[in-house]
């Protein structure tokens, strides 16, 4: 008499719950949500590095370098105004001839634009979200091409106070904001319309 081979219900119970065991134990260690906030950060630092390098160059190669104005709030999503920078961003714009969100004619500069594009951030949010996702351009002084860059971080990695922290690193006055360019010293504080929550 031939016996037929397969498996019981209790096996593939057991096959089951292993298998569940290890598929959350893999996305408890991996974090993936975790990896793309990561992810997204790094193209924030990437993003305001390559736009200051830009700016810079931009100064060095233009004989009468144009910044924009100093009581003006220049950001990638509209209505944004930082302290000390009245009115608010009215263009969210990435083009580099001058009409984007940055307000400075890269294409004007010979051998054209260092930047295909100005960069967005990889999530944004509006104004009164708290905390406030999007980029930030001020000058600080025109005479002397001041300005600043900023971003607020989202992973547990890079934000103010974690291990890779640029936040609180970067030598600026906020803590919970990355700060790039020659104005470190340019956001003193921030509110419901820049960055809210996220101030010192």
């Amino acid at each position: 008499m031939q016996t037929k081979k397969g498996f019981t219900l209790l096996e593939l119970l057991i096959v089951i719950g292993i298998l569940a065991i290890l598929s959350t134990t893999v996305i408890l260690v991996i974090n993936p949500a975790q990896l793309l906030k990561k992810a997204r950060d790094s193209q924030r630092i990437s993003d305001l590095n390559t736009v200051k390098t830009a700016i810079a160059y931009y100064i060095t190669e233009t004989a009468s370098p144009s910044m924009g104005i100093v009581a003006q709030t220049y950001s990638d999503v509209i209505s944004v105004n930082c302290t000390g920078h009245a009115a608010a961003a009215t263009t969210t714009a990435l083009t580099t001839g001058g009409a984007g969100w940055i307000p400075i004619n890269f294409d004007g500069m010979t051998g054209g634009s260092p930047i295909g594009s100005l960069p967005s951030d990889p999530n944004p949010t509006l104004v009164g979200a708290v905390p406030g996702r999007y980029y930030t351009y001020l000058v600080a002084n025109v005479t002397n091409f001041t300005f600043l860059l900023t971003a607020n971080m989202e992973s547990t990695y890079y934000s103010n106070g974690q291990t890779g922290d640029v936040e609180s690193k970067d030598g600026g006055l906020i803590a919970g904001l990355y700060e790039v360019g020659t104005g470190m010293d340019t956001l003193a504080a921030t509110s419901a319309t820049c960055y809210a929550g996220t101030g010192e």
